[in-house]
Order: structure tokens, then C-alpha cells, then sequence
């Protein structure tokens, strides 16, 4: 019954954000949603659910990480949603008195939210590949709309690139899902993933080890790995900040996990060097390429969208390791999406002050708008994986681990790759701090500034403590793939 809820309420929510015509209404639809959604996957925690849908969907400690960290940033998301909605244009917001389906601006963007979070919830919680395919699917269609809300042309030029580029990864992982089939043929729900994990030695191993090329090229495409990440810098700066924020703290989750389900079943055939050098091979290209861009960045919210790549090409990277970089990936998720969660809402901040995206055209901000300079230097370190912030802990342990696995020449590599990013973020974010802003201080509303400042806060104590109950689940989550 917590499943089901999990995923109706905020569809129902979604549905019925298309008919409330009154903003105050529809605003306080998505805040009820968001919190109920939070609550129900914090009583997850407490009590696992058992499975629904002849199986198809249920709660595994890898899911629940996942669930779990795409609803707190969408109730941070949400919170800082209503302060920017009320800064938008009134022909945005305004509509009839009166319940009846509207399509202002403002009510499909509520209601493409929520449907979004149904989708991610979908994803999580999927446990047939079929499905899981679906899900990640339908997180394409119901964001597709929220990079569009401003309707300019760039916007639609980028929604444009997003919905044709991922249509083609996720066609690609659908090739993938039937070569999986192939490959399972001698088993029963050859698409379950638990009869994949009980059967494994019945699995073909050419035809699988084509359908996870087929999963990382895919899914990947969606993930943002290099090569076709092409859609993700220009999504992620055309789109309204708190949708940045969640493409890149929990959309790109999303996408992982499809290939991360597969490798599981790697694991358990015995197969995972396969799917881990791949893994590797496609981290470390996604990190260089990630460089090589920001070095000459001039957007800053391009900037963001590459560093995106850069994280999820670390994430890559720590699953194709293996051992105790399995436990730091999964830390490393959800510390990278608490702290890109805080950039990017602080980067809407600076944009709704500023009036440009162009780093060489703001200054000043510690002055002009000093809570939003204070989380955005913060965050400059945070990202770069400086102590005493999670990211540091868990770039470090993934260091570790290769160096101790005997990849000296990754290891090499992996630091000069961070070292470069350091460089080119810090050269842009630093100049955009410091300086005169040729203007006096300004007055910052605590909706735009609390949900960052919460974010930051939680990375920064997750870099200091660990609770105890995240530290069983990434040890469950570890164990799973065979590092413990």
C-alpha cells in the first residue's frame, strides 16, 4: 500500500494541477505533495514494504538511497518554487476563478513536477527491467515540459535537443532490455530481477555482456556520460533553476540506476570485470571531457551542468572499482546531489539579481547578495571535494581504492582530472564573489535562501558524521554488490 501511495499521490497531485485555477491553491498543492512523499519514504525506512505487482515493484536498499535522496531535493526544490513563481511574469501565474483545465504556464509546471517525482519514484522502485524502462522513459516526458516553462526560443531549442537525444538512448536501452531477454532465455520472468540474481549461471554471457554495451550507451546517454551528454549543458541552463537542480541531483540518479541494476546482475554472474571496465572507461572520458569545457566556460550555469558530468563520471568510475568504491559512489551520490542541489538554487538567486547567465558579467555577490555569496563560495568547495564536506570523503575513498587495486596510471589520472576542474570552476566562481558590484546590498527572501542553505548544511555534516542508519544502508547496498 506504501508503494502504490508513493507513486499516486504525487500523479494524483500532477493530474489535479491542471485543474486548480487559483495559484494559492496549486502552490499548496505541490507542498502538500512534496512533504507527504517525504514522509511516506521516511517511514520507509522504518518499515519496509513488501513487494506489489506480482513483484514488479519493491523496496530493496538500493532503491530506497535512490527514493530517498530524489525526494529531499524535491522538497527543497518545491520550497524555493514558491518564491520564484511569485517572481514571474502575472500572465504566467493568472488564471479563471474556478476549478476547470487550464495551460497557463504556471499550472503545467506544477503539475509536471509532481508527475516527474511519480516517474522517479517509478524508477526506484521497479524491479522488472521492462518497467524500469517505462519509468525512465516517462521521467523524459514529464520534465521535457519544465525546461520549456519560460518559452523562449533557447529553451525550446534545448528542450528540443533533451527529448531527441535521450529518445535516442532510451531507444538504444530498449535494444538493450530485448537482448537482456535473449540472454535469459532459459529462465522464467526473464526480465525480473530477482530471477535474474537466483539464475545467473543460466544467463548467456555474449548476449549479456551486448545488452549492458547497449545499457551504458542508453541509459548513459540520459546519465549524462560522455560522449552524448550533449543535451545536458543546454537543458540545464535554459531551464528555471529548481529544475536544474533536480535534472542534476535526482534525474541522472535516475538514469544510473538502470545501469547500475544490470551490473548487479554482472556481480552475481561473475561476470562484473566486463561491465566494470566499461564502467571506468566511461567515467574517466566522462571526466575529461567534463574539463576540457569548463576550463572556458563563460555560462555559469553551463559551468554546473558540466560539472554534472564530471560527478556522474566519478559515480561511473567508483561502481567499476568495486570493493569499498561501491560504498564511496553511493555516498558520493547523494553528497553530490545535496551540494549540486544548493548550487544550482543559488545560481537562480544570482541570475533573478543579475539578469545574466554570463560569469564575466557578475560581481560582487559576497556584498550584493551575501547569504546567496556565502552558500555559492561554499559551494565551490564542497563541489571540488575539499574537506571537511562529504564529497571529499567519498572522492577520496574512490581514490584510495584504485590506488590500493594496483590502477596507478586511473589513479594519476582521476586526481589530474579534479585538479583541472578545481582550477576552472574555482578561476569563475571566485571572480564572481569578489569584487565591486557596482550596486548596494540587496534584500534576499528567506524562501530563495533557506532550501540551498538546508542542502549545504546537510553535505557539510554528512562530511563530518555519518548516522548510523545511512551507514547500515550503504553497507546493505554495499554488500549487495559484493563488497563486503
Amino acid at each position: 500500500m506504501i508503494l502504490a501511495l508513493l507513486i499516486l499521490i504525487p500523479a494524483a497531485g500532477g493530474l489535479a494541477g491542471f485543474f486548480v485555477t487559483r495559484v494559492f491553491l496549486r502552490r499548496a498543492l505541490l507542498l502538500a505533495v512534496a512533504a507527504t512523499h517525504i514522509a511516506l519514504t521516511g517511514f520507509c525506512w522504518i518499515y519496509r514494504p513488501g513487494s506489489i505487482l506480482f513483484g514488479w515493484l519493491a523496496l530493496d536498499s538500493v532503491g530506497l538511497l535512490f527514493m530517498t535522496v530524489s525526494s529531499a531535493l524535491f522538497l527543497a526544490a518545491s520550497i524555493y518554487a514558491i518564491g520564484y513563481l511569485k517572481k514571474e511574469p502575472k500572465e504566467q501565474q493568472d488564471a479563471d476563478e474556478g476549478f476547470f483545465f487550464t495551460n497557463t504556464p504556471e499550472n503545467i509546471f506544477i503539475a509536471c513536477l509532481q508527475i516527474f517525482l511519480s516517474a522517479m519514484t517509478l524508477v526506484c522502485l521497479s524491479r522488472h527491467f521492462g518497467m524500469l524502462w517505462v519509468a525512465i522513459e516517462a521521467t523524459t516526458l514529464a520534465s521535457a515540459p519544465l525546461i520549456y516553462f519560460h518559452r523562449h526560443h533557447r529553451s525550446l531549442e534545448a528542450t528540443w535537443k533533451y527529448v531527441l537525444i535521450c529518445s535516442v538512448g532510451i531507444g538504444l536501452a530498449l535494444l538493450g532490455t530485448l537482448m537482456l531477454t535473449v540472454s535469459a532465455s532459459a529462465i522464467k520472468n526473464n526480465l525480473m530481477l530477482s530471477q535474474l540474481l537466483d539464475n545467473s549461471g543460466l544467463i548467456n554471457s555474449p548476449w549479456l555482456k551486448a545488452a549492458f554495451v547497449l545499457f551504458i550507451t542508453g541509459y548513459g546517454t540520459k546519465m549524462g556520460l560522455a560522449p552524448l551528454h550533449t543535451w545536458l549543458p543546454a537543458a540545464h541552463s535554459e531551464s528555471p533553476s529548481l529544475v536544474s537542480a533536480l535534472l542534476s541531483g535526482a534525474l541522472l540518479n535516475c538514469s544510473f540506476l538502470g545501469i547500475l541494476r544490470l551490473h548487479q546482475v554482472f556481480v552475481f554472474a561473475g561476470q562484473s570485470d566486463f561491465s566494470g571496465n566499461l564502467l571506468i572507461f566511461f567515467g574517466l572520458f566522462s571526466m575529461a571531457v567534463a574539463a576540457f569545457f569548463i576550463v572556458a566556460q563563460k555560462d555559469f550555469k553551463r559551468m554546473l551542468a558540466y560539472s554534472s558530468v564530471e560527478h556522474m563520471g566519478i559515480l561511473s568510475l567508483g561502481t567499476g572499482l568495486g570493493g569499498t568504491a561501491i560504498f564511496a559512489s553511493m555516498y558520493h551520490l547523494i553528497n553530490h546531489s545535496l551540494t549540486k542541489g544548493m548550487l544550482f538554487l543559488a545560481a537562480g538567486n544570482i541570475i533573478a539579481c543579475y539578469k545574466t547567465r554570463t560569469s564575466s558579467d557578475v560581481k560582487g555577490i559576497l556584498k550584493r547578495i551575501p547569504a546567496t555569496g556565502v552558500l555559492w563560495t561554499a559551494g565551490l568547495f564542497a563541489i571540488a571535494g575539499f574537506p571537511p564536506f562529504g564529497l571529499f570523503v567519498s572522492e577520496f575513498t574512490i581514490f584510495k581504492t584504485a590506488f590500493d587495486q594496483g590502477y596507478y596510471f586511473i589513479s594519476a589520472i582521476y586526481l589530474a582530472l579534479l585538479t583541472i576542474i578545481f582550477a576552472g570552476m574555482s578561476h569563475i566562481m571566485l571572480n564572481m564573489s569578489q569584487g565591486d558590484s557596482g550596486a548596494g546590498r540587496e534584500k534576499e527572501s528567506a524562501l530563495a535562501v533557506i532550501p540551498p542553505a538546508v542542502l549545504g548544511a546537510a553535505t557539510l555534516i554528512l562530511g563530518l558524521y555519518i548516522p548510523d542508519f545511512l551507514l547500515n544502508l550503504l553497507n546493505e547496498i554495499s554488500a549487495i554488490f559484493g563488497a563486503l
